[in-house]
């Protein structure tokens, strides 16, 4: 993603006070709408096997410890920052630039990445050593089959399957409410802002598909044919004026209510004005796991309480 950024093209307009306007709504899922975790079942998960991992993807990480297979698993990259026992936090890989050397002193018998950044399944075979690849999910869909081969890697099927029922059915309910809550409603508009230099998604994405049966159309789509990750300009998001404002950004780039409502020719905006400015944990925004759920059910929490 690039890291340009837009010049500021609007004119200033008288500032409204930021008390008003200056508190991010709670994107806690446990509000109006309680999605159940499924990143933390208990029961049985699953004896699992004997195969060894060294994750290079902090999805794949996250998928791993659901479904009851940590302790199978050796070493992770140092973005596996969840959960904290991973270890994320102290580790030297890079699942952007991974050193062959160190991961084969590991002696996993597979490694997991997102993608290849270079000849790295190719080295890895070379050494004997399996890999796996879960690139970025495109659906829902696509979560719940990499959940499903992970299951059948590790020998945690059962654990697998328990995940995948528990992300369909607390997804449904969530959507079941935000839809009740909506009724005799327009769809509400958004802008979702993955970084400062106001990238954004369409309603094709990922995340995008999740939103949309919550009652919620992006103010990106249409913007640029063909491109569903445009970087919109500060014209097209004061212009399109949205309900709600989810910002992806809080802890990358420090984002939230206070500073969205600073920002030249925001503060008339609608969603600045009722405080419909939710920051989301950007980890949870970005990956494709089981805490999707406690992404829906942040989102449905602020379409249930947009306008008040």
């Amino acid at each position: 993603m690039s890291g340009k950024r837009f010049a500021i093209v609007v004119a200033l307009v008288s500032a409204l006070g930021l008390s008003a306007c200056g508190e991010n709504k709670e994107a806690s899922p446990n509000e109006k709408i309680s999605g159940a975790t499924c990143s933390d079942l208990s029961g049985d998960l699953g004896s699992g096997n004997d195969v060894g991992v060294v994750s290079l993807s902090p999805t794949a990480t996250e998928m791993l410890y659901a479904i009851g297979a940590g302790d199978q698993v050796i070493a992770v990259d140092n973005m596996s920052n969840f959960p904290e026992s991973a270890g994320g936090a102290d580790s030297k890989l890079s699942g952007f630039e991974p050193n062959v050397e160190a991961i084969a002193g590991m002696n996993p018998d597979v490694v997991l990445i997102t993608y290849d950044p270079g000849d790295l399944v190719t080295q890895l075979e070379n050494l004997g050593i399996d890999t796996w690849t879960g690139p970025a999910a495109m659906s829902i869909d696509d979560s719940y089959q990499q959940l499903t081969e992970l299951g059948d890697l590790t020998g945690h099927e059962t654990g697998a399957a328990k995940v995948v029922d528990c992300m369909k059915a607390e997804i449904q309910s969530i959507t079941a409410t935000a839809q009740q809550a909506a009724i005799g409603r327009e769809d509400l508009t958004y802008y979702f802002e993955l970084d400062d230099t106001f990238y954004s998604i369409t309603s094709n994405t990922f995340i995008g598909q999740l939103l949309k049966p919550l009652g919620l159309s992006s103010i990106a789509d249409g913007v640029q044919e063909g491109n569903d990750w445009p970087q919109l300009n500060i014209e097209t998001i004061v212009s399109s004026d949205p309900d709600v404002i989810f910002l992806a950004d809080s802890k990358c780039c420090g984002q939230d209510a206070a500073t969205v409502a600073s920002r030249p020719g925001w503060t008339e905006m609608t969603a600045v004005l009722n405080s419909d400015i939710v920051a989301l944990d950007d980890d949870i925004a970005s990956r494709w796991g089981p805490r999707v759920v406690d992404l829906v059910a942040a989102v449905g929490n602020a379409v249930a309480s947009v306008g008040e």
